[in-house]
């Protein structure tokens, strides 16, 4: 009886909850157009100056651009219980989006802003659909929360991907970086210019690499030391073969043994890594077989092979029913 009065008194409050979400989107969407009449009639006033800028696909890039940062801006300070609490916690966001490829300033602010949309999406949406096709119920409320969680931690879901992706990426085309950097340093060119010619010439097929060690040369350009951007490439990419690449490249900086060596044998350690990987994943290819082997293909050869048998004895056993055929 108690849990019965629970969800009339429920059911009574659900309008007005949706009430609520509903009015909260639309001061959100009012704001956001009402904010942005002043940058309207700037955009008209440079349409009358120049005509052919709207055609101009850049033009149509900036306006796409600073429609989703007016959106972030104004989401971001509805965000705000969703910043980290200690520093500990914001150290390890921002390491998790650097990961990802995500650097910046606003980045934190800017992911925090779009899980904060996400749920207000995901809320209104699942609600709707699902109290129009049921009524308020509480199938309808389970659908609004699963599809408020859903799009809350989808932000986090994709940079999850990318951050696996890039990881991958890494790991599988930082052993040609080394050998060509190997070859750069035996050649004469020090560490600094052979990174730089590695990120020009591998740009195509180890971009995500490329793009690291460009970042690494910029940093020495600006003055940073040599340790501190090494360390730097370690812990922003999150791939402890770099880790271990920057340590032994810091500790032959240090105690001034050869790089070439350091970089060959580092080369060497990843593609013996890479190649243990190849023969894991061929092992266990055979006991993934198994399963499509069972539901799929097993069942087509057991009708064909059991099948006439099994006519057969059925024939044999029940003469009655084979002579009726």
């Amino acid at each position: 009886m108690l849990l019965a009065a629970q969800l009339i008194n429920f059911s009574k409050l659900m309008p007005l909850a949706i009430f609520g979400v509903i009015a909260a989107v639309a001061w959100v969407v009012m704001d956001f157009f009402g904010g942005a009449s002043k940058k309207r009639s700037d955009d008209r006033l440079a349409e009358i100056k120049d005509p052919l800028a709207r055609r101009r696909p850049e033009a149509s890039k900036a306006k796409k651009s600073d429609a989703m940062s007016r959106v972030l801006e104004k989401a971001a300070p509805m965000a705000h219980p969703l910043q980290p609490k200690t520093e500990r916690e914001a150290g390890l966001l921002k390491c998790r989006l650097s990961a990802a490829g995500f650097r910046g300033e606003k980045v934190v602010t800017t992911f925090l802003g779009l899980k904060f949309i996400g749920l207000l999406v995901g809320l209104t949406l699942g609600g709707g659909g699902s109290m129009l096709s049921s009524g308020i119920s509480q199938n309808s409320l389970m659908a609004t929360v699963a599809a408020g969680g859903l799009t809350f931690y989808l932000p986090d879901i994709l940079v999850w991907f990318m951050s696996r992706s890039r990881k991958m990426n890494i790991f599988f085309g930082l052993p040609d970086a080394l050998d060509l950097m190997v070859v750069c340093v035996e050649a004469g060119l020090g560490l600094d210019q052979a990174m730089r010619k590695v990120s020009d010439e591998l740009k195509r097929s180890c971009r995500v690499i490329c793009e690291e060690f460009s970042l690494c040369n910029l940093q020495l350009q600006m003055g940073r030391a040599r340790v501190e951007v090494l360390h730097d490439l370690g812990s922003r990419t999150g791939v402890d073969d770099l880790r271990a690449l920057a340590a032994i490249l810091v500790q032959a900086d240090k105690f001034g043994s050869s790089i070439a060596q350091a970089l060959r044998v580092q080369s060497d350690a990843m593609r013996t890594r890479r190649r243990q990987l190849a023969e894991e994943k061929a092992a266990k290819t055979a006991v993934k077989l198994i399963f499509p082997l069972v539901l799929f293909i097993f069942p087509g050869i057991f009708v064909v092979l059991v099948g006439p048998a099994a006519i057969t004895m059925i024939r044999e056993m029940f003469p009655a029913m084979s002579g009726g055929t």
